[in-house]
């Protein structure tokens, strides 16, 4: 499919999953990580099947998940060498997450083996001689079966093909680099609320509670920005701790003191609170499209005395925008209301007032947050990206005409597919009179160079991958 140099990414990467997350069996673990696996080959979320399980599974299935699904493309080449008339669902995924495992360091290979024949027994018993003579078979014939592996691209870089070829042609000097850091286990990225204390401030509790060392620097816009010239509006001032910890360990979090936000995030509500060169005026009102889960929206309140409305087509998905503000103390109220109706339909929403600066986080493929969810490279089809196109040309057309003369419109998308960034406003400059494009981050794609966040110092430490355009509209 492509060559690659020696030094490219190796076939089964090895991830900073601990290695034991979980206090229950192994095999129960193992169980349900293949219910996992098997409900996401036929296209259901990991969200989705991680929130169904009861609460004491959860943590150790999804560190098990996780590890198998960056290692899925290794797994399924193995298992079709083994294996080539794949399995009932269940067993498939049974046998692709202990090849999975088998392929890194979280568990002695003849326990994984013994634990996954038990799970088997347990649950499928006739099928359970088929998987330990599979398991069994790899553990001889490993080095072999991973040589002649060497030339399937999937195997290797653990991403469809399609994704692979898509990178390729977006990014030819970049590509390798970019699925290798799909690999890695992000940072925990924090976001101080200015409105109860300082960034510094929240740094110093974070100190004194011992989950950030004094060294730590703040980390400068430049390193979350990957192909255009850095920009550092005021109000961006990420915290990168060492490691992840539950909220409930972090200062102040329950009382509205800080929130978690990824780098690359971080950056939408400075640039659009500070677009043009001047911040929005109290009292302006705002637009922020498609808001849930709502931590730009937040945001955006933290930084400015701002009229926000919050719009979201599902109404589900305000709940937790709403448990937000309130936690942070921003509403909602008459200054922060959340709506739920479709962006794309204004007539059915808008009160025909004209807003001051609109944010469009637009519905993308999330190409670009890959580390944190890795289900998504396999839940993806390559025909998504020309329907999810059409959506957000649809909801740039839409909303365009909401916004005041010399007011600003603030396109993102959690994407590092072209199609889902610069070719969207590329189009949209050309159709639109009057509106002009701002300096701004344009695409932002994690850099293979900080793949290890937690020996890194924080402030290298890479974002997630994003795209922004500050569009002005003509006076």
């Amino acid at each position: 499919m492509s060559q690659r140099p020696a030094s490219s990414a190796p076939a089964a990467p090895r991830t900073a999953t601990p290695a034991h997350p979980h206090s229950l069996p192994l095999w129960q673990l193992l169980s349900r990580c293949a219910e996992a696996v098997a409900a996401v080959r036929q296209g259901q979320s990991l969200t989705d099947v991680l929130a169904a399980l009861p609460p004491a599974e959860r943590p150790g299935t999804q560190a098990l998940s996780f590890a198998v699904l960056r290692r899925l493309g290794t797994a399924l080449a193995l298992r079709q060498a083994l294996v080539p008339k794949a399995p009932a669902p269940w067993v498939d995924g049974l046998l692709l997450s202990a090849l999975a495992l088998a392929c890194g360091d979280e568990y002695a290979r003849h326990t994984l083996v013994d634990q996954a024949v038990d799970a088997c027994k347990r649950r499928a018993r006739p099928a359970s001689g088929l998987v330990n003579a599979v398991l069994r078979r790899f553990l001889r014939e490993e080095a072999d079966l991973l040589a002649a592996l060497e030339d399937d691209d999937v195997a290797h870089f653990n991403h469809p093909a399609w994704w692979i070829r898509r990178l390729q042609r977006d990014w030819p000097e970049h590509w390798q680099a970019m699925l290798m850091a799909n690999q890695t286990q992000p940072p925990m990225t924090l976001r101080a609320n200015v409105r109860h204390g300082s960034s510094a401030a929240y740094r110093a509790r974070l100190v004194e509670a011992g989950l950030l060392t004094p060294d730590s620097s703040p980390i400068a816009a430049a390193t979350v920005q990957a192909s255009t010239s850095p920009l550092e509006p005021e109000g961006f001032d990420p915290i990168v701790l060492p490691r992840g910890v539950p909220v409930q360990q972090l200062p102040g979090f329950a009382d509205g003191d800080a929130s978690v936000q990824d780098a690359a995030a971080q950056l939408a509500a400075p640039l659009l609170v500070h677009a043009g060169g001047r911040p929005l005026p109290a009292g302006a009102r705002v637009l922020d499209a498609c808001a849930a889960p709502g931590g730009k929206t937040a945001h955006l309140l933290e930084l400015a005395d701002l009229d926000v409305t919050a719009l979201d087509s599902d109404p589900q998905r305000l709940v937790r925008v709403n448990e937000t503000l309130q936690r942070l103390g921003l509403g909602p109220n008459e200054r922060a209301r959340t709506v739920a109706a479709d962006a794309s339909q204004p007539s059915a929403w808008w009160d025909g007032q004209a807003f001051d600066a609109i944010l469009l986080d637009a519905p993308c493929s999330a190409s670009g947050i890959v580390r944190r969810h890795p289900d998504v490279r396999w839940l993806r089809r390559e025909s998504d990206l020309t329907a999810l196109a059409r959506t957000q040309d649809a909801l740039l057309d839409a909303l365009w005409p909401l916004l005041k003369p010399g007011g600003h419109l603030l396109y993102c998308t959690c994407s590092v597919f072209r199609i889902e960034g610069q070719e969207r406003i590329d189009a949209f400059l050309q159709r639109t009179p009057g509106a002009q494009a701002l300096p701004s981050p344009g695409h932002l794609r994690p850099v293979v160079e900080y793949l290890d966040p937690i020996a890194a110092p924080a402030s290298r430490a890479m974002g997630d991958g994003f795209f922004y355009a500050l569009l002005s509209k003509t006076p």
